[in-house]
């Protein structure tokens, strides 16, 4: 058995998992289930949201242990169940290693991903439909499509700058909520309000901040503290945005 190629591969196939948005248990636990299908009794995988560690100890006695650091990453559905697809299949049929780290960067390889102009039309979309769930009429809701339009537009721009997620909130709150302002002192939009919590929908952390509850309650308190602070954060960038240029609107405006 190659155990260096075996820790590569859990640590590997944890580093997906988490990329794509995985619960820290999750994570955890498929680490060890994969570990255990190649034979190794003692594995310790310990993950937080921001690093993985994958250490554990083969039958001579020697302990194998490897460090990776997270970046700053988003929720990926889709390659999330694939990863977990894959786990599962690794598990069950052990295939040997070089497969298992071919079928990784396969993985990787083909993951799904969408151009600047699809990402921007679904900012567009989203926001307009919650405008209309928000009780906004038509004018509001295209109000609300070029306000996510912006907000998507924002947060594209701030990630080729490598900012981090307190200010791509803060931008992007700020532009929606001058711009919601702006179309409405013009005539176009009706209910100023409405377009800013609609386009507010784009910016809150709402998955993580679920994410962070449910680590607390399946006992990963250092993860989920951590990802309670950065929703928390990321709620104070957003009001610090659209505080600011709601202060700017009145300022022009006067509303």
């Amino acid at each position: 058995m190659d155990y260096d190629l075996l820790l590569s591969a859990a640590a590997e196939l944890g580093y997906g998992l988490l990329e794509s948005g995985a619960e820290i248990y999750r994570v955890e636990e498929s680490i060890q289930r994969f570990l255990q299908a190649y034979g190794v009794l003692q594995a310790d995988p310990f993950v937080i949201p921001n690093c993985i560690i994958v250490s554990f100890m083969t039958p001579e006695g020697k302990t194998m242990t490897q460090v990776r650091r997270m970046p700053s990453h988003g929720t990926d559905v889709d390659l999330l169940e694939r990863y977990n697809d894959l786990c599962r299949r690794l598990c069950r049929e052990k295939p040997p290693l070089p497969q298992v780290r071919s079928s990784l960067s396969e993985l990787r390889r083909t993951r799904r991903s969408y151009s600047p102009p699809a990402l921007l039309g679904a900012y567009f979309i989203g926001i307009a439909a919650f405008t209309l769930f928000f009780g906004g009429s038509l004018r509001d809701a295209l109000c609300g499509g070029l306000c996510g339009f912006s907000v998507g537009l924002a947060l594209h721009g701030m990630t080729l700058l490598h900012a981090n997620l307190f200010f791509k909130s803060m931008l992007g709150s700020a532009l929606a909520a001058f711009l919601a302002q702006a179309l409405t002192a013009l005539g176009l939009g009706e209910h100023p309000q409405i377009i800013t919590i609609a386009a507010f929908m784009a910016l809150v952390p709402g998955i993580i901040f679920t994410n962070a509850i449910r680590d607390v309650m399946a006992g990963d308190m250092v993860a989920g503290l951590s990802k309670i602070a950065d929703a928390l954060l990321t709620g104070v960038a957003v009001a610090l945005g659209a505080g600011f240029a709601l202060t700017l609107a009145r300022l022009f405006w006067g509303v």
